[in-house]
Order: structure tokens, then sequence, then C-alpha cells
């Protein structure tokens, strides 16, 4: 957890295959997972949020071994930073409008 903005936007460039000036926010944990990094391009610069936890793990969802990375939606990121066991969560049925682009 030593790298900072340029260490860890170089990480997204050469392990992760992406633009870490895309918007996308990317999360780093350390090995123990009692340290989360959050790395965002903001426009005009990077933002950077840390925390370090003074007891417990975060919870990681399973990554297949061929992967290097997933995709969460902001729920399940804020889940995960709270604490909260993402298999115990049920999410209810809700509407979404769906598009079609001809």
């Amino acid at each position: 957890m030593r790298k900072g903005f340029d260490g860890l936007s170089g990480l997204v460039v050469n392990e992760f295959k992406r633009n870490p000036l895309s918007g996308d926010v990317f999360i780093f944990f350390n090995k123990p997972r009692s340290h989360v990094k959050l790395l965002q391009w903001q426009g005009d610069g990077f933002a950077m949020y840390c925390k370090r936890l003074e007891k417990g793990t975060y919870e990681i969802p399973e990554i297949s071994s061929a992967s290097t990375g997933i995709e969460l939606s902001s729920q399940q990121l804020l889940l995960i930073l709270e604490g909260i066991s993402l298999q115990s969560v049920k999410k209810r049925v809700r509407y979404q409008q769906f598009t079609l682009s001809c």
C-alpha cells in the first residue's frame, strides 16, 4: 500500500490494461484486506481515497483465476466499505427501463 497516484495509475495501465483517465474508480486492497485505496481521475487530476481498518477485513468478491479484476456497482462498493457481506444481501426487485437503439 505504498503506491501513490503514479504507481497506482501505472498498475491500471500495465496490469488491468485499462485507461486510468476514463473516470472509473479503481480499487486496490492489501493482501490481508485491512487497507483499501480507491483511485479516480476527476477531469483535472487524480483523487485517492484511503482507509485502514483498525479491526476486521474487507470482503472481496470471488475473482476467477484467469481474471485480473472485476467490475462492481457503486452499491456493491458501498456495502464492501461498510463491512456488509455481499452474500447476505438480498436485493429486492426494481423496475429498470431499457432503451433500444436502432
